[in-house]
């Protein structure tokens, strides 16, 4: 028997009250048989001794569940041993497994590989099951249950259905010129080719609320030196992040803090204070140039005003943040009258106004990234793909001859069918499990 037998820690490392490890192969039942000595019901758990195949050795006692393939989540023969959560008690078992010929270690994401590769589950299903693990706010798992379970794959699914509708009547009018087809083929057409594509423009042009969720709304905070820039992520992240001095130039990086705001990563970002460059050593020049390239790509500039210091403020343009949206945020409100022509006004110090600061960005959030009907595109090669097939309908609808409507059609299909793995893929597939922990 070839090592095609894989065993690996489902559940976290480290001491825990319960740990499951999972089984996946030909050989999964012999592995059962061998440290239970016999073979349970499927699919019902059982309280049962395990002991060492070779010598006969107890090792723990603890839940087996047995899952005969296909119906299991490889597809494969699968089983789980839930045990006792301690290190020595996983690596014994883990070792005995190993033992019995045919089993070998998993790698990682080979679990999900498996149920891919065996129809259990599209490949944008298996990346929201990626992000389901790494999800830590609210709006991050349900943007990974919902992709994971197969929303991108119902859409392409209805668009592709539509267009090999109409590409089956272009290889008609191709292989049987002389059948009596319809003459206005091509107005039968079109409108399902229209439709798709307007259902792409309108899926690209949304905000990108796939990468926000996943990866964070960035938000940048910048101004003069002294704003109180590192005292505003201290008050929003609740500790000390940030060094805050009474020293001009104290920050010279970029310093993060990562903050759960209503069910949404949002990453507030401190930065060096923005001045003349000339009056700057290098070091200082390089954490302005920092600040401006992260208010470029920031999906929310604050832009922090010293009340004290009046006509110190840092305007849009000197940090050419012009793509995302740009708050101007007066500071200090407890040591000066409040400016009323900022977007807000806030005490850094005392904690004042932060929290309707922080409600404004979460209404923000919840009114543009919220839930809609689109799935949302969590990767890059999601909107690569979609990008491509509108591109590839944009250019059928133009076509003047069937033969070059079919194959812009086809070109179409395609992209749609490796967004959920439909297609030969195997260089992209590796790159994908690759990024999941061993034992999924």
């Amino acid at each position: 028997m070839t090592a095609n037998t894989i065993v690996a820690l489902s559940s976290g490392a480290g001491k825990a009250g319960v740990a499951v490890l999972r089984v996946s192969g030909e050989a999964a039942g012999i592995c059962l048989q061998a440290l239970v000595g016999h073979m349970p019901s499927a699919r019902e758990a059982r309280l049962v001794s395990l002991h060492d195949p070779g010598d006969a050795t107890f090792i723990d006692r603890g839940l087996v569940l047995w899952f005969p393939g296909p119906q299991s989540f490889t597809g494969e023969d699968v089983v789980e041993f839930q045990v006792h959560g301690s290190p020595a008690v996983v690596d014994a078992l883990v070792a005995c497994l190993c033992r019995l010929s045919g089993v070998r270690p998993a790698e990682p994401g080979e679990f999900t590989r498996r149920a891919f590769d065996n129809g259990k589950m599209d490949l944008s299903a298996a990346e929201g099951l990626a992000d389901l693990i790494d999800a830590e706010t609210e709006a991050q798992r349900i943007q990974a249950q919902r992709q994971m379970g197969g929303i991108l794959a119902t859409h392409c699914a209805d668009w592709g259905d539509r267009l090999r509708r109409a590409l089956a009547w272009l290889e008609a009018a191709i292989d049987f010129p002389d059948e009596d087809l319809p003459a206005d083929l091509f107005a039968r057409i079109q409108p399902d080719v229209e439709a798709v594509r307007a259902g792409l423009i309108d899926w690209l042009a949304a905000p990108d609320r796939g990468r926000v969720v996943r990866n964070g709304f960035r938000v940048a905070i910048v101004g003069p030196p002294n704003a109180g820039k590192s005292s505003l992520i201290n008050q929003i992240a609740r500790r000390d992040v940030a060094i805050v001095a009474a020293t001009s130039g104290t920050t010279r990086d970029v310093i993060e803090a990562r903050v759960d705001l209503n069910g949404y990563p949002v990453v507030f970002v401190d930065t060096a204070g923005l001045r003349d460059e000339r009056a700057a050593d290098p070091v200082e020049r390089e954490g302005m140039a920092r600040a401006r390239a992260e208010s470029r790509s920031a999906d929310l500039v604050l832009s922090l005003v010293d009340l004290t210091r009046p006509g110190t403020a840092v305007a849009r343009d000197a940090i050419e943040a012009t793509d995302g949206r740009f708050w101007t945020v007066a500071n200090k409100i407890d040591l000066a009258p409040p400016d009323l022509n900022a977007d807000h006004v806030i005490s850094a110090r005392t904690g004042a106004g932060i929290d309707d600061l922080l409600a404004a960005i979460a209404r923000t959030l919840s009114r543009d990234y919220g839930t809609t009907e689109h799935p949302a595109l969590t990767r890059v090669r999601h909107r690569a793909a979609l990008e491509e097939a509108a591109d590839a309908l944009r250019r059928a609808t133009a076509a003047d001859a069937a033969e070059l409507m079919a194959e812009d059609l086809r070109l179409a299909l395609r992209a749609m069918e490796r967004l959920i793995g439909k297609t030969d893929v195997e260089a992209l597939l590796d790159a994908i499990f690759r990024d999941f922990c061993i034992g999924k």
